[in-house]
C-alpha cells in the first residue's frame, strides 16, 4: 500500500481507473456512498484483488458507473459518522482480518471543482477478508457472497499459497527519495558486508537484488514486506506492519500482576536485533554461582540461547495473524518468548526435525547475516547451552494461536519437580541422539551435576521418563550398567 499519495498521483490514478472499459473485479464506481454497504465492498474487492494478483483494489465515489465520467460526490468520509463512530473505526471493527484501507478526498474534473473520493484497499493475504462475519467476492461487476462460488474460494486459497508474505508490498508507487527515507539502508550494507555505493542508483540496485524493493511504473518503487520488516526505520510507517514490532515486558516477581516496564520496538528486525539483545541483557540478573562449574558471576541465561529463541520467534511467526507480534516477557526466575502462529512441527520434535519456515526469504536473510543459526532452528544449541549452565530444561509449548518458549533461572536438582526432571531427561536424550550418541546414567548425571554415589537419583528420573513414554531402552536386553536410551521416536 502507498505510504501516501500526492494530488498529482491521485489525479493520475483517477484518470487510469476511469479509462477502464467497464467496472472490473478490483474496481467499483459509485456516485455516492451507501455507508452500510462499504464494508461488504471492501471484503469483495480485497478478496478479488488477491485472486487476480492486483496490488490494490479501489472504490471510487463521484464517478458514474456506466460512463465513467467524473460527476462529483457528496460523500465526505472524514466528516461522516456511522452509529456515532468515525467510518474508518466502524469498518475496522467489522473487518476480519484487519486489512489496511484508506480514503483519499480531493477535487477533480476539468476545472477541478468536483469532489471525488478514492478508497484504496489492500488485497487479502493469508485468509479471505470478512465483513461482519461474511466473506464477499466480485463476480464480474457484482458483489456476491464467497460461499456461493466454491470454485473462486478454492482458487483464492491457492492464490494465498503462491504469494509468500515477503513478496507482498508494504508500500507501492513511491519515489526513490521516499524509499531511502523509510529504510535504514546503511544497515543493509553493514550487515551484508557490501560497500556502500556512492550514488542513489547503486543503493537501489543493491536493495532490488535482494528483493527488498522492486521497480514500479513511471520510475517509482515498491517496498516489499521483506524490505520493510527487516530494515524499516520505523515499522509504524507501514500500517499493516506496525503491530509486528517486538514487544518487551518486564514484570516484578513471577506473575503478570505488576509491570516494571513495557517497551515496543520500532525498527526492522535486522537493523534492530543487536540493540534488542543488548537491552534485554541489561534487564536480566546474574547468578553468582551455577552448579560446580562456576564460582563467578555469570548471566542468568546463556546469551546464545536468548539470541536463538528471539530469532526463532521473529522468523517463524505467522504474519497472517493480525494485531499481534513477537513478545518477550521477563520474570524474576524465567523468561518467556512468544510468537504468533502455531509451529509447523510438533513441539516435542523441535530439536531434531529439519527446519520448516513460513517465511523462508526472511529466515534465509537472517541466517545469511549471522543473526540466527545457519543449520536450522538452533534449538539444539539452546538445549546444549542450558545443559552446560546446568539450568532447568526449557519448555516449548503451543497455545491456540501462538508458540511459546520458556527459559528458567538456575535450580538445584533437589529444587526441580518431577516434571522438570522428566523434561530435562527427554531433551538430553534427544540432544545425545542428534549428536549420534546414546544417553545413559553417566551422561544424565553429568547433565544434572550429580555425583556417581547418587546415581540412584538419576535412575529414578530415567525410569519416570520411560514410563512417560518419552524415551526407551536402545537395547532392552543390555545389562543395567550398559543400558542406553534413545528418544521414543528414534
Amino acid at each position: 500500500m502507498p505510504v501516501d499519495m500526492t494530488s498529482q498521483q491521485l489525479q493520475g490514478l483517477l484518470k487510469e481507473l476511469c479509462s477502464l472499459p467497464t467496472e472490473t473485479e478490483w474496481v467499483e464506481f459509485k456516485r455516492n456512498a451507501d455507508v452500510e454497504k462499504i464494508g461488504e465492498y471492501i471484503s469483495a474487492l480485497s478478496n478479488s484483488a488477491a485472486l487476480i494478483g492486483k496490488q490494490s483494489a479501489y472504490m471510487v465515489f463521484g464517478v458514474d458507473d456506466d460512463s465513467h465520467q467524473v460527476v462529483g460526490t457528496t460523500f465526505k468520509p472524514s466528516q461522516q459518522k456511522h452509529k456515532q463512530q468515525e467510518i474508518e473505526n466502524w469498518l475496522l471493527q467489522k473487518l476480519q482480518p484487519k486489512i489496511h484501507f484508506r480514503f483519499y478526498e480531493f477535487l477533480a474534473g476539468e476545472l477541478e471543482e468536483l469532489a471525488v473520493v478514492i478508497l484504496e484497499i489492500q488485497p487479502a493475504t493469508h485468509n479471505p477478508v470478512q465483513f461482519d462475519g461474511v466473506e464477499f467476492i466480485r463476480s464480474g461487476s457484482y458483489k456476491k457472497k464467497l460461499k456461493e462460488f466454491p470454485e473462486k474460494e478454492r482458487a483464492l486459497w491457492r492464490a494465498f499459497d503462491k504469494t509468500p508474505f515477503e513478496q507482498q508490498l508494504a508500500a507501492s508507487n513511491i519515489s526513490s527519495e521516499e524509499v531511502l527515507r523509510l529504510l535504514e539502508y546503511p544497515a543493509y550494507f553493514d550487515l551484508t558486508g557490501f560497500p556502500l555505493p556512492d550514488n542513489r542508483s547503486g543503493i537501489l540496485e543493491a536493495l532490488k537484488a535482494d528483493k527488498l524493493i522492486q521497480p514500479s511504473v513511471g520510475g517509482q518503487w515498491n517496498i516489499t514486506n521483506l524490505g520493510a520488516i527487516l530494515f524499516a526505520k520505523k515499522l509504524q510507517n507501514f500500517a499493516h506492519l506496525s503491530r509486528k514490532a517486538v514487544r518487551l515486558i518486564q514484570y516484578k516477581g513471577n506473575s503478570r500482576i505488576e509491570t516494571v516496564r513495557e517497551i515496543e520496538g520500532n525498527k526492522g528486525y535486522a537493523v534492530g536485533f543487536e540493540g534488542l539483545i543488548d537491552y534485554l541483557k541489561t534487564l536480566l540478573p546474574s547468578n553468582e554461582e551455577i552448579g560446580k562449574a562456576f564460582r563467578k558471576e555469570v548471566p542468568m541465561y546463556p546469551e546464545l540461547a536468548i539470541r536463538e529463541l528471539v530469532a526463532n520467534a521473529i522468523i517463524h511467526q505467522d504474519f497472517s495473524l493480525t494485531g499481534t507480534g513477537p513478545l518477550i516477557e521477563v520474570f524474576e526466575a524465567r523468561m518467556e518468548i512468544v510468537n504468533p502462529g502455531t509451529p509447523l512441527v510438533a513441539t516435542e520434535r523441535f530439536l531434531d526435525s529439519p527446519p520448516q519456515s513460513r517465511n523462508e526469504a526472511l529466515a534465509s536473510f537472517m541466517r545469511r547475516v549471522n543473526i540466527c543459526e545457519e543449520r536450522g532452528s538452533g534449538i539444539d544449541k539452546v538445549v546444549s547451552q542450558t545443559e552446560f549452565y546446568q539450568l532447568p530444561a526449557p519448555i516449548f509449548e503451543m497455545t491456540q494461536n501462538h508458540t511459546r518458549s520458556v527459559l528458567f533461572g538456575h535450580k538445584e536438582f533437589a529444587e526441580m519437580d518431577k516434571e522438570d526432571r522428566i523434561r530435562a531427561c527427554y531433551l538430553h536424550c534427544c540432544l545425545r541422539h542428534v549428536n549420534r550418541e546414546h544417553m545413559n546414567n553417566a551422561s544424565l548425571r553429568e547433565r544434572f551435576g550429580i555425583e556417581q554415589k547418587n546415581q540412584a537419583q538419576v535412575s529414578r528420573v530415567i525410569k519416570d521418563t520411560v514410563n512417560a513414554g518419552l524415551i526407551r531402552a536402545y537395547d532392552p536386553d543390555a545389562g543395567t550398567k550398559a543400558m542406553r536410551y534413545v528418544p521414543c521416536w528414534a
